[in-house]
């Protein structure tokens, strides 16, 4: 009822406040209100109101420390560092032992980026405040600041010690536990939190999100669920709930909770798509397919439901669509990698060895240096008769692959088939050297390299002096 009340004060004020402006009379208000109507404006950001009220505060309140310390605020806020200095060191010298001054000049030195100093004003600040947990959390921030997390934690927890329901806090101990790779701890630490505060949803979805992270599935499922239980409108712990289910391949259960996060909001593309992979894994064909052209439709740039259908039509060998598909992604985003490494998959299934080797090359243009992309390219290009450029390309691949036997064996066959018998006897002895029982590479993609009488004495000849 207290809160009720003050809070009808703190809107009667306002109502009182925007009605003086408007007749232009000058009314009284107490300086404790006029700080809640300047910060009322601040938060809205609405500057020049807040910048009238604390004119107006000021001329009925000239001695006011509150308003001066929201004048300082503001004088910070507009970048007035020197200006707002001056102001608290005529405060300081009223009220040394005012804990909001050394938070000012903390803000002032953090604005600096004089963390350090910020800082040695924060602790000293701590002598004289009532509000541990406030300072502690913005102790915490400045070692944010300077990248030193492991300050940076100690003082957020020591924050949530303080005060175990400052969210932000929590959040941030997560933050610097993830950061320095110490996820275990965090785990620990969210443990003995959960004991003090059993009804925080925050902390169980934290925890989940952790046993996600160190693959502990079930325990994530399990952590999920209670932040669910707390809050049974949670969107994301209904979200990531299904993606741990997923993992432990309860795909039935991955669908109701995704099926959750759509009855409380808007369908996202991202639920509809996670369904349609589980049906798919479910083997309901139908129905993964009608959830993709559910992702699709919702969201008609998501490349990652093109994609999704046209894994879909991969899988059913159905290329003629799944070209069309992956068409469509390619149009959303053409400098995605993998894309066009399914491009070139599917043109390479249906025999079309042109667009396949573009589709290749395109891969590696994006930054697919993977060995099987550069191998497949080199194949579409021996397809299609080009030789020297299919030399060109693995040498240039040898660079990221120096001693990988599949490329030596292809260049071994490439100049032999030019009848460049010196290039490739020393290529052929590099993949013989680095892998002798894969010289069939050579069989399968040179046959009649392959059948040269010279090539099998020099195989013979290698294999005698192992």
């Amino acid at each position: 009822m207290h809160l009720e009340h003050d809070e009808e004060d703190y809107n009667l004020s306002l109502a009182k406040f925007e009605s003086m402006l408007k007749t232009n009379k000058v009314l009284f208000f107490d300086s404790e209100e006029f700080e809640e109507i300047i910060l009322h404006y601040l938060d809205m950001g609405k500057a020049s109101l807040a910048k009238k009220a604390l004119k107006l505060g000021l001329e009925q309140h000239p001695k006011s420390t509150g308003l001066k310390l929201v004048q300082v605020e503001m004088l910070v806020y507009d970048d007035k560092l020197d200006q707002a200095e001056k102001l608290l060191n005529e405060l300081y010298a009223i009220e040394p032992t005012n804990e909001e001054i050394f938070i000012q000049k903390a803000n002032i030195y953090s604005k600096r980026d004089d963390h350090e100093k910020a800082v040695e004003f924060l602790q000293t600040a701590l002598l004289y405040t009532e509000d541990y947990a406030d300072v502690y959390n913005l102790i915490g921030m400045e070692y944010l600041f300077m990248d030193s997390l492991e300050l940076a934690k100690e003082n957020f927890i020591k924050c949530l010690e303080e005060d175990f329901e400052d969210q932000s806090a929590l959040y941030n101990v997560v933050y610097c536990f993830e950061f320095l790779d110490q996820n275990l701890d965090a785990i620990e630490y969210l443990k003995t939190y959960i004991d003090r505060n059993p009804y925080s949803e925050i902390a169980w979805h934290q925890s989940g999100r952790l046993y996600y992270g160190v693959k502990d599935y079930e325990n994530a499922v399990r952590s999920f669920e209670f932040a669910t239980y707390i809050d049974d409108e949670f969107i994301g712990a209904f979200m990531e709930k299904g993606k741990a289910l997923e993992r432990l391949k309860r795909h039935e259960e991955a669908i109701e909770s995704y099926n959750r996060t759509i009855e409380l909001d808007d369908p996202t593309s991202y639920a509809l798509l996670r369904i349609g992979k589980c049906y798919e894994k479910l083997g309901n064909k139908v129905e993964a397919l009608k959830y993709f052209n559910k992702t699709v439709h919702e969201d008609p740039l998501l490349d990652k439901g093109w994609i999704a259908i046209t894994d879909f039509y991969v899988r059913q060998k159905n290329f003629q669509k799944a070209l069309f598909y992956v068409n469509k992604a390619l149009a959303i985003d053409d400098q995605n990698r993998l894309y066009w490494k399914r491009y070139a998959t599917i043109n390479k299934a249906m025999s079309m060895f042109e667009e396949a080797e573009f589709g290749y090359r395109k891969a590696v243009e994006h930054g697919d240096y993977q060995l099987d992309t550069w191998l497949f390219w080199v194949d579409m290009m021996q397809n299609m008769g080009e030789t020297n450029n299919a030399i060109l390309t693995l040498i240039q691949a040898a660079e990221y692959f120096p001693e990988e036997c599949e490329i030596e064996y292809r260049l071994a066959g490439l100049h032999l088939s030019l009848h460049e018998e010196e290039k490739g006897n020393f290529h052929l002895n590099n993949g013989l050297r680095l892998n002798s029982k894969h010289n069939t590479i050579l069989e399968e993609l040179f046959p009649m390299v392959w059948e040269r009488q010279s090539v099998q004495d020099y195989m013979a000849k290698h294999k005698k002096s192992e």
